[in-house]
């Protein structure tokens, strides 16, 4: 059981760096996650407050590694420009923007007024 839990944790990793490695939204995201968590640590955020921002973060970075897994597995199956797969890719960023304006809200209610 312990075996099949690092095997899949090697998985977890590898789409990680995948991740970082061949996506730039991805990358400026864990920019802004790294920064946000620096301004956090200035600012002297409290344990409630850098738990919203973790989780913020967390939503983001999954919506968008949950939208490349989906583009992948279009591109995958279709391999002409087909209008419904184009609406399935356009859902999936929207997803990933709507995490992202909510994590734009949250910090902007957690860090305005410590600023």
């Amino acid at each position: 059981m312990l075996q099949r839990f690092f095997k899949g944790l090697s998985y977890a990793f590898t789409g990680l760096s995948l991740a970082w490695r061949e996506e730039s939204n991805f990358k400026i995201e864990v920019v802004c996650a790294v920064l946000a968590i620096a301004l956090g640590a200035t600012v002297q955020l409290s344990a409630v407050e850098f738990a919203l921002v973790a989780i913020a973060i967390g939503i983001v970075l999954a919506a968008e590694a949950f939208n490349t897994a989906l583009e992948e597995l279009c591109d995958k199956l279709e391999t002409d420009h087909d209008p419904r797969t184009a609406r399935i890719k356009d859902l999936a960023a929207a997803a990933v923007l709507i995490a992202a304006a909510a994590a734009l809200a949250v910090g902007l209610f957690i860090f305005i007024p410590h600023l």
